[in-house]
This record gives structure tokens, sequence and C-alpha cells, in this order.
């Protein structure tokens, strides 16, 4: 699964990646997590970043607290179930990141933390779907969830899943509504792992709430309770 994540590249390298508008409001993020307000590039506004909540909440669900339940889509499944399955047909987004990260398991209790990203530190963008309903206000509320697939060479020596990773050009077809179910689904494979490099971070990144630029350094591999370890 996908459930931390970075965006801190400038707006300028956002607009260039992705010929988008970047508002004032975009801020970098260290450590995106679940429920938060982020920057994604929607199918219904292709041209500039605009930000919903991560964690999808179908329109017709009875409960509106399910977010953190529909934070990834695996994409072997998503044509079975029918709040994606609407989704890839009609609401699809680029999530906008430059890393994400992710734990490798080392025993019963310990996990390491990791940084994913492309070898160049370029930003790149996780296909998406999306979502929205009005709340008890009124207030238009749009959520997305990251759709992940199996994880490449670089990511399977840390954990079995990863986003579902577009380059620029795969994040153009992704938006563009004239595109067959078949053709968006051959887009949702493993980014190409001669690309992209991982290693240890600071089990900082384990607190939702924690969100500053020392968190992407590397450092010596500890699990989550700052416990040396003695594999990478």
């Amino acid at each position: 699964m996908c459930g931390r994540y970075t965006i801190i590249a400038k707006a300028e390298a956002i607009e260039k990646k992705f010929d988008v508008s970047v508002p004032d409001a975009y801020q970098p993020r260290y450590n995106a997590a679940p429920t938060q307000l982020l920057p994604v590039i929607s199918d219904n506004n292709p041209s500039e970043l605009s930000f919903y909540y991560w964690g999808m909440i179908p329109r017709w669900a009875k409960e509106k607290n399910v977010s953190t339940k529909l934070i990834n889509a695996r994409a072997e499944s998503i044509l079975e179930k029918a709040s994606f399955k609407t989704a890839l047909l009609q609401r699809r987004c680029l999530v906008v990141s430059d890393g994400f990260y992710e734990w490798k398991r080392m025993s019963k209790t310990s996990r390491v933390p990791y940084r994913i990203r492309h070898k160049n530190d370029d930003v790149f963008a996780y296909a998406g779907l999306w979502d929205e309903y009005d709340d008890e206000d009124q207030n238009r509320i749009k959520t997305f969830t990251i759709i992940t697939t199996n994880a490449n060479r670089i990511v399977s020596k840390i954990h079995d899943r990863m986003p579902a990773i577009l380059d620029s050009e795969a994040g153009k077809a992704w938006l563009d509504k004239k595109q067959s179910i078949g053709a968006l689904i051959e887009l949702l494979r493993p980014f190409d792992p001669d690309n992209m490099e991982a290693y240890t971070v600071s089990s900082q990144v384990n607190k939702a709430t924690a969100d500053h630029p020392q968190m992407i350094a590397a450092a010596p591999s500890a699990d989550q309770f700052g416990n040396l370890t003695l594999f990478d």
C-alpha cells in the first residue's frame, strides 16, 4: 500500500512537468498522510493544481468517516468494486509527488522506514481516482485515492506493493476522458526500477503530524522505535 508520501518540488517544477498553474496555497509536504488536503490534478480541471482530501469517500456512502479505508485502490481489482470502477470511468486524477515512504518488516515487531524516489529526484505523479460529496453544511468535499500495483525490483526489497507511478506522457493519457478502460488499465504498471532509488530515513516519519525537511534526510537503518538494525 501507499500510506505516506512527499511533495516538496518547487511550484515552477510542477508547472513545467505537468503544464499546470500552481496556486499560492501550494506548500511542500514532507510527510503527506491520509485525511490531509493535498495537491492533485483532476480530469475536470487538468490545467490547474487543485487540493483534495486523501481518502476517497464515494458520494453514495451513508457514513462519511471511511476515508482511511479507501486511501488505496488495487489496480488488479479496480474493476471489481463499483465505487472504483465508476471513478475509473468518470473521475481520474494525478496525485503529484516526488517520493513515497514504505516500511520494511524486519521482525514481527520491527519495521524500518524508507523513502523511495526517482533517481534524478524528479517530480512525478500517482494514478488516482476522486469523488465528491456535500457535507452537512452543503460544502462540496472532494476526496481521492491512490492506485497501487505490484512492486518493482527496487520496492520489492521493502514491500510487495507500490503506487502506480505515471510520467508526464502517461499522466496526460490518464486524464484523457476519451481513453478506453483497457488503455487505462495498461498504464497501471510498476515503474521502471532503473529510474528509482530507496534509502532509509528517520523513524520520525511514523508520526503523521510530523512535517519538516529533516524527514527526507538519509538516516541510519533504525526501526519504528528508533532502534538501530543490523541490515539496511
